[in-house]
């Protein structure tokens, strides 16, 4: 066994075995770590935040110097970056700044992850857009007040580890396909076109609207939101260092306001930021509001779930560190009931942004809130300034962060690994763009468990062996040196099914259609456990059955090298004397069916 050492000097022992081509690849993770410096799994371990296991480390000058030189270079990137989210949102810019303010000082400052940064997120672009549609803006903030309940609820029943099942191929389908609903949401302020209707939200009926308003195009919007693409790539690739998305746009306004170039800015179509944090307040509150949007909440919380939770696992890969998944639902949903009560959009942890803060050097959850408050004070001092960025240049920063989030070469990796793969990720990517992202999310986690049950139930093998001679064994090998018993092999009335396997109900039918052709000729029947490391209620009400009626027919059942764990499970489903005798080996099982055979019961 080969010893790793992770960043967190904990050693780590991998353990692969193959168990057969048929049961797959039994793969698992221990932690090998003295039973006095084992982490404490406590309520209390859970869910304390970042925060206070860094200040209890000890925290200084040094790191507070780190921590600012960080949270300002994030904050550079998110001022720009929440006011185009919270525009392509259909809601004024102001809205996507309160929330990462807000929110994002509640996130890194009770979180479970040291460096998550929070915020307005392109991925909820396309669910904060329809919310504003169906209900209004009174409507979005009510439902983002619901999720962050919602998210509270999934934290203090520890459901935080659970986001993990969400199959790889659904994740990089519906992502790729928000893209490109980002993307087709931004072709209007690219091309500066004058619509002669309302732009819809669906892809459908988006492009005839967009078509039918190409004559409208407005060549200086078009050169402005190419020049902030191209400066953003150039700025990129020859100065990665600098805060690209901030020079372009502050370029982009630089160059519109002094060539007065006619097209639209945050000023002329929003009126400006206001220069102050808004006082809290709460949504309108009542039950048909609440039904209402109830299903936009539940929309918000799990993808919220889902992107902060991934974020969180990012910056564990980036750094060594690990999160604590519950304590970051718990900030999440805090830091959505705040940004709703201060009337800001729906708040996530931001990959992008946090993969920033740690480039930047960030010691802890300090870089987060400092980030909070670079914002707050932009809001407080130069808000004004932002009236001259172009709608154009906004666009074309989207424009990259939708090119970015399209995961190319993990799309084409499972469009051929296999149809299965391949299916679950063009089902949620085509359900993502043509229809709904929540339903796209169910139904590709739908088909993503379906295809793996029916892989697993595949995995479960079963093999009858009455054998009239003895097995052939190589000179030396483990299975020579055994005992073995030639009688086994030579008694026909003994028939020994070994199932090896998860025995669960993908595949109790085949397995029972197996065992329910027992030979009249047989009057025992052994089945060898050994190999089977679960089995669910269908499996062992099966089993029940098979045994009520080998019973009938006078056939004796024994069950040889059951574990613990699934011989409580047969015993409680009614798998017991006098129907079944357990026996602690195969061996044993046939001595015991052979001795009953020739004597009787």
């Amino acid at each position: 066994m080969r010893r790793l050492t992770g960043n967190t000097g904990i050693p780590l022992a991998f353990r692969q075995s193959v168990v057969g081509a048929s049961s797959g690849i039994d793969l698992s993770l221990t932690t090998q770590t003295p039973p006095s410096t084992r982490p404490d799994r406590s309520l209390g371990v859970l869910f304390t935040p970042k925060l206070v296991t860094v200040l209890r480390e000890g925290y200084g000058a040094r790191e507070l110097r780190a921590d600012a030189i960080a949270g300002l270079t994030v904050a550079v990137v998110a001022l720009p970056l929440s006011m185009a989210i919270a525009i392509a949102s259909g809601v004024s810019p102001d809205r996507g700044l309160y929330a990462a303010i807000v929110g994002g000082f509640i996130v890194s400052m009770i979180g479970g992850s040291r460096f998550q940064i929070g915020g307005p997120a392109g991925a909820f672009i396309v669910l904060v857009a329809s919310t504003v549609q169906q209900h209004g803006v009174d409507g979005m903030l009510l439902a983002t007040l619901l999720a962050g309940v919602i998210l509270l609820v999934m934290g203090a029943f520890r459901l935080g580890g659970y986001v993990q099942f969400i199959p790889y191929p659904v994740t990089v389908g519906f992502t790729a396909g928000i893209a490109v609903i980002i993307f087709a949401s931004q072709i209007k302020d690219l091309l500066g076109l004058s619509l002669h209707a309302p732009q819809p939200g669906p892809l459908f009926e988006k492009v005839p609207v967009l078509w039918h308003s190409l004559p409208t195009v407005t060549p200086s919007a078009v050169a402005v939101a190419l020049g902030t693409i191209a400066a953003i790539l150039a700025l990129k690739r020859w100065r990665p260092a600098w805060p690209s998305l901030l020079i372009a746009v502050t370029g982009a306004a630089a160059v519109t306001a002094l060539a007065g170039l006619p097209v639209a800015t945050i000023g002329s179509h929003f009126g400006g930021i206001p220069q102050r944090l808004p006082m809290p307040s709460l949504p309108p509150l009542d039950w048909a509001h609440i039904e209402a949007v109830l299903p936009n909440a539940v929309a918000f919380a799990l993808l919220g779930s889902i992107e902060s939770l991934l974020s969180a696992v990012v910056a564990d890969g980036m750094t060594g560190r690990r999160h604590r998944s519950n304590c970051e639902l718990l900030a999440q949903g805090t830091a959505n009931i705040g940004a709703a009560l201060f009337g800001g959009m729906v708040v996530t942890g931001a990959i992008a942004r946090t993969a920033t803060n740690i480039r930047a050097g960030a010691h802890g959850p300090v870089a987060g809130m400092l980030h909070a408050l670079f914002l707050l004070a932009f809001v407080l001092i130069a808000a004004p300034l932002a009236a001259y960025i172009p709608l154009a240049a906004l666009a074309g920063l989207l424009t990259i962060i939708a090119w970015n989030m399209v995961e190319r070469d993990a799309f084409v990796t499972l469009l051929r690994a296999s149809r299965g793969d391949a299916a679950v990720l063009l089902v949620t990517f085509l359900l993502t763009v043509f229809r709904d992202l929540t339903e796209a999310i169910i139904v590709g986690f739908a088909l993503g468990a379906l295809l793996f049950i029916h892989r697993m139930s595949r995995a479960v093998s079963i093999e009858a062996h009455v054998p009239l001679v003895g097995e052939d064994r190589p000179d030396g090998s483990p299975a020579d040196r055994t005992p073995y018993h030639p009688e086994e092999a030579t008694d026909p009335s003994v028939v020994v099914y070994r199932i090896s396997g998860a025995f669960f109900f993908g595949a109790a039918s085949t397995v029972g259609a197996v065992l329910d052709r027992i030979a009249a000729a047989h009057k025992a029947l052994v089945l060898d456990f050994a190999n089977v490391p679960f089995i669910d209620s269908s499996a062992a009400n099966m089993l029940h059955g098979l045994a009520r009626k080998a019973h009938r027919h006078g056939v004796s059942v024994y069950i040889a090298g059951a574990s613990p764990g699934v011989r409580r499970d047969l015993l409680t489903h009614g798998v017991r004397k006098p129907l079944v005798t357990y026996a602690p080996s195969t061996a044993d099982a046939v001595e015991r069916a052979r001795g009953e055979t020739i004597h009787g019961p």
